[in-house]
């Protein structure tokens, strides 16, 4: 059981917030991504601690304004303090120009530029110095993700016995790719310097190890199954398989209100007689929507009698664009669904909705609900929470969903979605049109599995299953201050 003054303690590039100047004034705002989707729950009323970036490099106190979130939030809230340039070479750099495309399989785009590996290990030495400073060795550190591969190292050089663990929300790429990076080695024996190291799927821990037996010497694995052990330099670690997830309850419920009701139906009242096919994306070159355009449109190019009878509203939500190449991406994006509608646009019908902005979550939720078809394509993906989210938020469950067999989430998927390949975009053109033709007790079949799946395996299950390879711990063991703790699925 939690002993006294123990905390479970996220570290992640980024807090669950962001502070903005808005005039003259400075504000804080809720933050958005996979990582606060699936952590803010948990996290939520617990009395814990989240350390991170805040999202701006201006001198100012953020103290106040942070302790204000925090109360909201129901947990503390550390900032790290970033330069310009550490922002820029950390987060730009290393982090989004190096290991964002490499471990995606794109490492065309990556720009190895040496300047970023050195200011990435500066800025790792930042954040483990905030854990040193605002925890404790009986505190449970969970680290997040690529920005912090390297903070496990920093931390051992003064404390050996601090309880460390680090969860990989991205892919890891196989030893090909991998090996194309000039810090391998180095990256991989800070990795080895954590307790557990999670990842989203078998394939993932599965190059990870390949990489170890072809970069590191002294590695030894023992046992099989979901969580294995390791030895590396005297000291003993786990790999495990941990699919992240979302909180199901939360979304299903949401759903079904009359809000979210109301608003699904009047995105469908001006739709009378048609299917509508829904894309949700950050904008990023890794998501596919180029390749997803041009499979909408072979479908309609090859099936006439999907003419006036389905609508693809594409969601792009706004990312980087500051980033030549993110713009470059909005460019072609645009130029692809001018193209389609100028050539199949008809009297009351408009092939493609392009929406280019964030959705507030009653109408996400609305657009989840009242979508036929999910088209989620990504060319490749950690896990693919909007896949889930989908599911969850189909109440009459009689949505498909087509998920490209590159995102994390077809491994648990598979059973209930169209899996296609995201590069085929003639087969993906028949999955729309399959999925388009598909039987309403097929459709029900189908998503009854993909939401037994979601809900048993919910964003609770995800931390207790990572806490307990972690800590010997769940989340019972951190209960909400005063509250009723959320029930975990068995």
């Amino acid at each position: 059981m939690m002993t006294a003054g123990e905390r479970l303690v996220v570290v992640s590039n980024r807090l669950p917030v962001v502070v903005r100047r808005e005039g003259d004034r400075w504000k804080v705002n809720p933050g958005s991504g996979g990582l606060i989707t699936a952590m803010a729950p948990v996290l939520r009323n617990r009395g814990g601690l989240w350390i991170g970036w805040a999202g701006t490099t201006e001198a100012l106190d953020l103290d106040e304004l942070l302790l204000a979130a925090g109360k909201r939030t129901g947990y503390d809230l550390l900032p790290v303090i970033l330069t310009p340039e550490e922002e820029w070479n950390f987060y730009y750099g290393f982090s989004n120009e190096i290991i964002w495309p490499l471990f995606h399989d794109l490492q065309t785009r990556c720009n190895m530029d040496p300047a970023y590996w050195t200011t990435y290990r500066d800025v790792n030495r930042k954040f483990a110095g905030a854990v040193l400073e605002q925890t404790t060795r009986s505190d449970v550190v969970w680290v997040h993700d690529y920005h912090l591969m390297s903070v496990a190292h920093e931390i051992r050089k003064n404390d050996p016995d601090r309880r460390l663990a680090f969860f990989l929300h991205i892919p890891f790429p196989c030893p090909d790719v991998f090996l194309k990076l000039p810090w391998r080695t180095q990256l991989l024996e800070h990795l080895l310097e954590y307790d557990l190291i999670g990842f989203q799927t078998q394939r993932d821990r599965h190059n990870f190890v390949q990489c170890l037996h072809t970069l590191v010497r002294g590695v030894h694995l023992r046992g099989k199954g979901r969580i294995i052990g390791a030895e590396h330099g005297g000291r003993s670690l786990r790999l495990g398989v941990f699919p992240i997830s979302i909180d199901y309850r939360a979304f299903a419920d949401e759903s079904a209100g009359e809000a979210v009701a109301k608003t699904a139906w009047e995105v469908h009242a001006n739709l009378p007689e048609r299917q509508i096919v829904l894309g949700i994306d950050r904008l990023d070159y890794t998501k596919g929507i180029p390749y997803r355009l041009e499979a909408f449109r072979r479908a309609l190019e090859r099936h006439p009698d999907l003419h006036n009878h389905v609508t693809l509203f594409q969601v792009v939500v706004p990312s980087r664009e500051d980033i030549p190449e993110y713009r470059g991406l909005k460019i072609e994006i645009e130029s692809l669904v001018g193209e389609i509608n100028g050539r199949h646009t008809r009297a009351g019908w408009v092939p493609i909705h392009y929406i280019f902005r964030r959705l507030e979550r009653t109408e996400l939720l609305a657009y989840y609900r009242t979508a036929e078809i999910a088209l989620i394509t990504p060319l490749k993906d950690g896990m693919n929470l909007v896949a889930k989210e989908y599911c969850a938020c189909s109440t009459e469950e009689r949505g498909v969903l087509i998920l490209s067999e590159f995102a994390g989430a077809a491994a648990q998927l598979q059973r209930g979605a169209i899996l296609v390949n995201p590069y085929d975009t003639e087969g993906v053109g028949e999955a729309i049109y399959q999925a388009w033709r598909m039987e309403e007790e097929e459709r029900r079949r189908r998503m009854r599995k993909l939401r037994h799946t979601i809900r048993k395996h919910d964003v609770f299950w995800w931390v207790d299953s990572f806490l307990q390879a972690a800590a010997a711990k769940d989340l019972d063991d951190f209960p909400p201050l005063g509250r009723a703790l959320h029930p975990v699925p068995e």
